[in-house]
């Protein structure tokens, strides 16, 4: 079953008329379905789709209809996620740490690409069909993104280049793969890796048969829309630089990029305090709001009251979330409207990515509840 009928005209209507004293995420499968293809026709190469960032069946189903026909998992429950979605989905592990029991999970699931960052994550995939593509991870000191994911994974070039002639020795198909770090902004970043790429592939003297470039694309925290044209043109020139015109196929597979535009979250002021200075939500860090203490503030929001959007003079101010604990705070400085009270809901946009994923249940708050619209207004 297909999500593609919004249940809302805009947010507006859905909040006026059932007033929430809850979270709520809108989801537009158009603006979704949009970016989809975005990436599909701008991308030269196989766009896949990173689960983690927002695992909802609304989300994996309207991505299958805008056209994505593989998707990137971490996990056997995104896995599952994924076939509810679409059953003939092609399925690519790049988690590159896994128990025996996943690997097994992800044969019986039809896993067709693994990533490995080190020999004894390749031992473990001895199970797995030689038809199957290995990617091997491998990390740069590479600048431009919010923060590195090489601290975690990803051999150095020259374990890569060890790594990579195992795996085409082992027979399976030889690839590699990277990650430049979230909400990378600097085309140049993935530029850098491919030619590391390149070098790599020359000191095992074997030819890979893609690069996976990750994800990392940027998405528009309310600061206007990242440049994802310049990365691809970038990648394409790098790709053909480090090369040539018979170089292996490319993959993407952006998460954040993909999800975050086409969600809004309303989070309600619950009261106002310290001569308006201090604000507390019923949705915090432990709840929707969770990415926001390390990715920072996104830019403007709207406060919406019972007669409409609140117009006057926004303010920098305290905000708290609703649980016990006094850690349950955004960082300082959201800009709020002078006349914002309680009762009001707070809209931040680009919220598709990283939100409802991430919510918890402590103290019986989060962010659970989904609504689709038409448009995000």
């Amino acid at each position: 079953m297909q999500h593609t009928i919004p249940m809302n005209r805009t947010i507006s209507d859905h909040l006026m008329r059932h007033r929430p004293d809850a979270p709520v995420l809108y989801f537009a499968p158009s603006v979704l379905q949009a970016t989809a293809r975005s990436f599909i026709d701008g991308f030269d190469g196989l766009v896949t789709y990173a689960v983690k960032a927002n695992d909802r069946p609304e989300v994996l189903s309207n991505l299958v209809t805008a056209g994505i026909t593989a998707f990137d998992v971490a996990s056997p429950a995104e896995m599952l996620a994924v076939r509810a979605a679409d059953a003939t989905a092609v399925l690519h592990y790049n988690n590159p740490v896994r128990s025996t029991e996943e690997i097994a999970a992800g044969i019986t699931a039809g896993v067709a690409s693994w990533s490995v960052d080190d020999s004894d994550a390749l031992r473990k995939l001895d199970a797995v069909p030689r038809s199957a593509e290995v990617a091997v991870r491998f990390a740069l000191p590479v600048k431009g993104a919010a923060y590195d994911f090489g601290a975690k994974f990803g051999a150095t070039p020259q374990n890569a280049a060890v790594l990579l002639r195992e795996v085409a020795r082992m027979g399976f198909v030889p690839s590699l793969c990277f990650h430049p770090g979230t909400q990378c902004e600097d085309p140049r970043a993935w530029a850098s890796y491919l030619i590391e790429a390149s070098r790599i592939a020359a000191i095992a003297g074997v030819q890979p048969a893609r690069i996976n470039i990750g994800g990392g694309f940027a998405a528009d925290r309310g600061l206007g829309a990242p440049d994802h044209e310049a990365v691809f043109n970038a990648v394409k020139a790098a790709k053909l630089s480090a090369f040539g015109a018979a170089g292996p196929k490319l993959l993407c597979e952006p998460g954040r990029a993909m999800v975050a535009a086409s969600c809004v979250l309303a989070a309600r002021i619950k009261a106002v305090r310290a001569a308006g200075q201090t604000v507390f939500l019923n949705d915090g860090i432990y709840g929707g709001l969770v990415d926001i203490r390390d990715m920072g503030l996104p830019g403007p929001v709207r406060v919406l009251g019972p007669k409409g959007p609140r117009r006057s003079t926004a303010t920098p101010r305290v905000v708290f979330g609703p649980t016990c604990d006094s850690l349950d705070r955004l960082p300082d400085g959201l800009m709020l409207s002078q006349d914002a009270e309680e009762g009001d809901y707070v809209l931040f946009g680009g919220m598709g990515a990283y939100s409802i994923a991430m919510s918890t249940k402590f103290n019986g708050y989060g962010l659970h509840q989904i609504e689709m619209v038409s448009e995000l207004s």
